[in-house]
C-alpha cells in the first residue's frame, strides 16, 4: 500500500517533469489551475517509466488526453478515455493509458467505471471505424487500426494509472468480460508502483551480518591487497532484512522472531545501480516465486544469486572464531533486482510466508568491495549482467565513460538520462536540457559519419559501433554540451525558421553531419538538405522524405553535392 510520503515524492517528481516539458516546448505555459503542473508532468513521468522512451518530444505526441492538447497546443477534441497511446513496433503491442491525477492523498482506489469509459475508443479500434475520432487520436487510431488488419497479432494492453493507493480487482467480473469481449489486458498502475519506479539517488545503505565459517568464502585479488570480497550463503529472511527499508532492523542481526520479518519492505534505493528498470510481472519472476513457494530448499542451487557492491565491508571473527560479523557499508545490489523484488512481495503477500516457506531457502550472494568511483563497479554490474537477457543499451548505461559523461554535462545544467525516469544528479538545480544516452549516441553516430544510420540502428550504436562512438578517438568529453546545446539549436530552429515542413531527429542527425562536413550554418545547411531530398530518386515508385534519409543512396548524394 503507498504512503503518504510516497504520495508527496510522486508529487515533487511530477513537477520537475512539468518543468521539463516547458524547456521542452520552449514557453512557459499558462495554466488555469495550480495543480495541472503536477498533472501533465505525471503524464509525461508515467509514460517514460512504462515505454522507456526519454525523449520528451515523442512522450508529449503520445498524449491524447482532451485538456491536455487543448491547454498546450488549442487542439480541441474528445478523448474518449484514452489519455495516451504507445505503439510498440518492436513487440508489436498497442498501449492504451487512462490517467486519474489527484490532488490530495486518499485511502481511495481505482474505479471500474473508468475502464469502461476507455472502451469507447477500443470499440472504435475493433469495428475498423475512426471517422467519430478527431486530432491525435484519430492519427493514432488509423496506425491500429492497420496493424490489426496485417497478418501480425498484436497485444491490446490498458494500463489504468493513478496516484492512488488501491488498484482494480484484476479477478472482477466485468474486467475479466472485457478481456473476453475486447480481447484488452486491463493493468492498474497505482502508488506503491509508481514509487518501484522511482530513479532516486540513494542515501548511504548499510548493513550488519553474522554467519557461520562455513557459510562465506572471502577473495582478494593477491595477499597484499587489502580489498576483500566475499561469496556467502545467505538465508533468505536474511536477505530480507539487510535490504529492508527500515536502517534499524538492517543491523539487528539477532533476529530469532520470524514474525518481525513479515513487515519488512524493500528500501528501492538499494536497486539504485541496477541494470533493469521497472519490470513488472514477468516469466523471469514466476520461475523465481514458482521455485520458492514449491521447492524453497532447493532456490540455491535454481537461482543465480545476488551481486551486491559496497564501499567498505568489515569483518570480525566471533563467538571464539565459529562465526564472522560482516558490517557491509554503502551497497547496492547490481544483479538480481528481478530476484530481491520478487522475494519481497512474497515475504508480503502473506504472512505466513515467511515462515512456512521463505524460513527454508538459502541465496548465493557476491560482496565486492568498490569506490563509488572506481571502474570496478561499473564493470562487475555489466559483466555480471551481460549473461541475462537485458538489453545492450543498458549495460552500456553503466559503463564508467557513460557516468563520466553525465558528471560533464551535469555541471553544465544538462541532464543526461542514463536511466529511466532521471531527473539529474541534483534534484535541486534548474537543467537546461535533458538527453538521453540513446539520443546522445545517435548524434555522435551522425557526427562520426553515419546520419542515415542513427535511426534504426541504435542497438548496434552501443554493440558494434561502441568504442568507435565514444572512444577518445573520436570523442572528446569536453565537446559534450557543446553538441548537446548544438543538437537542440538545431531544433529550435526548424520550429522557428523552418516551421512549414516537418522535421524528424533523422534531419536533425544530417544537420548535425553537415554541420561538419560543409559549413557550420544551420539555417544553410537545412535549405541544402531540403533541396537533397526532393531531388532524390530512387528505385521505389513513391518514396516518403523519412525513408529516403536512412537509405544509403540518399547519403552518396549528399556526399556527392558536398563534394561539388
Amino acid at each position: 500500500m503507498g504512503t503518504l510520503n510516497q504520495f508527496k515524492i510522486i508529487n515533487q517528481k511530477s513537477e520537475k517533469y512539468f518543468n521539463l516539458l516547458e524547456k521542452e516546448l520552449g514557453k512557459k505555459l499558462e495554466l488555469k489551475k495550480k495543480l495541472d503542473e503536477p498533472r501533465f508532468g505525471f503524464y509525461i513521468y508515467i509514460l517514460e517509466c512504462v515505454t522507456g522512451i526519454k525523449e520528451i518530444n515523442q512522450l508529449i505526441d503520445m498524449i491524447t488526453d482532451t485538456y491536455f492538447n487543448k491547454t498546450i497546443f488549442s487542439e480541441s477534441y474528445d478523448d474518449n478515455g484514452i489519455d495516451a497511446v504507445y505503439i510498440d513496433e518492436e513487440n508489436q503491442e498497442i498501449n492504451l493509458f487512462n490517467f486519474k491525477y489527484r490532488e490530495n492523498y486518499t485511502l481511495n482506489g481505482q474505479s471500474v467505471n473508468d475502464v469502461f469509459i476507455s472502451t469507447k475508443f477500443t470499440t472504435a479500434l475493433l469495428n475498423s471505424d475512426s471517422s467519430k475520432l478527431q486530432g491525435k487520436l484519430k492519427r493514432y487510431a488509423n496506425k491500429i487500426i492497420e496493424n490489426f488488419q496485417s497478418n501480425d497479432v498484436w497485444k491490446l494492453r490498458l494500463y489504468m494509472v493513478s496516484n492512488e493507493i488501491k488498484g482494480l480487482n484484476n479477478s472482477n467480473a466485468t474486467i475479466n468480460q472485457l478481456k473476453t469481449s475486447y480481447d484488452l489486458e486491463v493493468k492498474s498502475i497505482t502508488l506503491s508502483d509508481i514509487s518501484n519506479f522511482m530513479s532516486l539517488r540513494p542515501n548511504p545503505i548499510s548493513a550488519k551480518l553474522v554467519l557461520t565459517k562455513d557459510a562465506i568464502l572471502s577473495y582478494s585479488e593477491s595477499s597484499l591487497s587489502s580489498a576483500t570480497s566475499y561469496i556467502i550463503r545467505l538465508s533468505v529472511p536474511e536477505l530480507i532484512r539487510i535490504t529492508c527499508d527500515n536502517s534499524e532492523l538492517r543491523d539487528e542481526y539477532n533476529i530469532e522472531d520470524p514474525s518481525k520479518f513479515r513487515n519488512m519492505k524493500l528500501d528501492f534505493s538499494i536497486l539504485f545501480d541496477n541494470v533493469r528498470g521497472f519490470l513488472g510481472k514477468t516469466k523471469y519472476n514466476e520461475n523465481i516465486l514458482d521455485s520458492l513457494k514449491n521447492e524453497p530448499s532447493k532456490f540455491f542451487m535454481y537461482n543465480n544469486g545476488i551481486t551486491v557492491t559496497a564501499e567498505q565491508i568489515d569483518s570480525e571473527a566471533i563467538n571464539v572464531k565459529q562465526k564472522i560479523k560482516l558490517e557491509i557499508r554503502n551497497l547496492q545490489i547490481v544483479n538480481g533486482g528481478q530476484t530481491i523484488r520478487t522475494i519481497h512481495d512474497f515475504n508480503e503477500s502473506d504472512n505466513e510466508n515467511i515462515q512456512q516457506y521463505l524460513s527454508d531457502a538459502e541465496i548465493l550472494v557476491r560482496i565486492f568491495k568498490t569506490r563509488k568511483s572506481d571502474k570496478l563497479i561499473n564493470k562487475i554490474a555489466e559483466y555480471t549482467n551481460s549473461q541475462n537477457a537485458i538489453s545492450v543499451i543498458d549495460l552500456k548505461s553503466l559503463a564508467y565513460e557513460q557516468l563520466e559523461i553525465e558528471r560533464f554535462l551535469d555541471e553544465h545544467n544538462i541532464i543526461y538520462a542514463r536511466k529511466i525516469g532521471d531527473t539529474g544528479v541534483s534534484e535541486d538545480k534548474n537543467y537546461k536540457y535533458k538527453i538521453s544516452l540513446e539520443k546522445f549516441g545517435q548524434i555522435l553516430f551522425s557526427i562520426n559519419g553515419h546520419p542515415e544510420k542513427a535511426s534504426n540502428q541504435k542497438k548496434r550504436i552501443f554493440d558494434k559501433h561502441y568504442n568507435e562512438t565514444f572512444g577518445e578517438e573520436n570523442f572528446d568529453i569536453n565537446q559534450s554540451a557543446k553538441i548537446v546545446e548544438e543538437y537542440f539549436c538545431i531544433r529550435k530552429t526548424y520550429s522557428s525558421d523552418f516551421s512549414e515542413l516537418d522535421f524528424t531527429d533523422q534531419k536533425i542527425f544530417y544537420i548535425l553531419y553537415l554541420n561538419r562536413k560543409r559549413m557550420n550554418n544551420i539555417n544553410e545547411n537545412v535549405k541544402f538538405l531540403e533541396l537533397c531530398i526532393s531531388e532524390y530518386r530512387s528505385d521505389e515508385d513513391e518514396i516518403a522524405p523519412a525513408r529516403k534519409l536512412i537509405q544509403k543512396g540518399f547519403k552518396e548524394l549528399v556526399d556527392s553535392k558536398i563534394e561539388k
